[in-house]
């Protein structure tokens, strides 16, 4: 509940301050623009996103790194330093960021990650100042997730929705391919030639079989001596 109504009162937060934005003058501008909160609000963005992968739900990272975003974009555009193309770029980035999660591979969240750094160095006034802001926070989220795996040894919740955590082996009831093991010492006869391998009849029913490494021509009586998943091996009867 705590959690929820967090995000509520974010929400409302949030557009208090875009309305408050529209004012190029606005107290709220210059916070949003000024050069140590930018850095605290890509720090606070950044690693907000990173601790929400281990969250469950929607908790109190994710909505701090929504709100620091909606900030930050919000107080750019309103200075006249960011544009459309801008927030575009930001608002691309963290969608193939996040698509990241469902495919993936990298390359998904590789260009995310360019197309969010773009976006970001590209709002400020200060490209420069924009870059090194951008490569602290990034600094800081990485600490974050090395402490949250490797120490705290945490798992992330979010990518536990798309990855198979059940284990497909015999014990569990999962088999890959049925294995005949009622064939064993049944008689039958080779309907082709084995080279070594063909087609025998047992109890009426055709299979698929093969020698143990020789020559059986067709006609003639075998049995099964041993059965490997689909393989059936048989011997010819003296």
């Amino acid at each position: 509940m705590k959690t929820i109504r967090f995000a509520k009162w974010s929400a409302v937060l949030a557009a208090v301050l875009l309305l408050a934005a529209y004012d190029e003058g606005s107290p709220f501008v210059q916070f949003a623009t000024n050069p140590v909160v930018v850095l605290i609000l890509l720090s606070i963005m950044l690693t907000g996103f990173i601790l929400e992968l281990f969250t469950p739900g929607f908790g109190i990272p994710g909505a701090a790194g929504t709100l620091s975003l909606l900030i930050f974009t919000a107080g750019h555009v309103m200075s006249g330093d960011a544009g459309i193309l801008t927030v575009l770029l930001i608002v691309l980035g963290v969608l193939f960021i996040l698509a990241e999660v469902i495919l993936p591979g990298g390359i998904v969240g590789f260009i995310g990650f360019i197309l969010f750094s773009a976006g970001v160095l590209f709002a400020g006034a200060s490209l420069m100042w924009m870059a090194v802001s951008l490569l602290i926070a990034f600094s800081i989220a990485t600490a974050a997730l090395i402490l949250m795996v490797k120490v705290l040894g945490k798992e992330m919740k979010l990518f536990k929705k798309f990855i198979l955590s059940d284990s497909t082996d015999t014990a569990n009831g999962y088999v890959s391919n049925e294995t005949r093991t009622d064939l064993i010492g049944k008689i039958g006869k080779t309907k082709t030639a084995l080279r070594p391998s063909g087609t025998v009849v047992i109890d009426g029913e055709r299979i698929d079989a093969v020698t143990e490494g020789g020559f059986i021509a067709a006609e003639k009586d075998v049995a099964v001596v041993k059965t490997e998943g689909v393989r059936i091996v048989v011997r010819e009867l003296e």
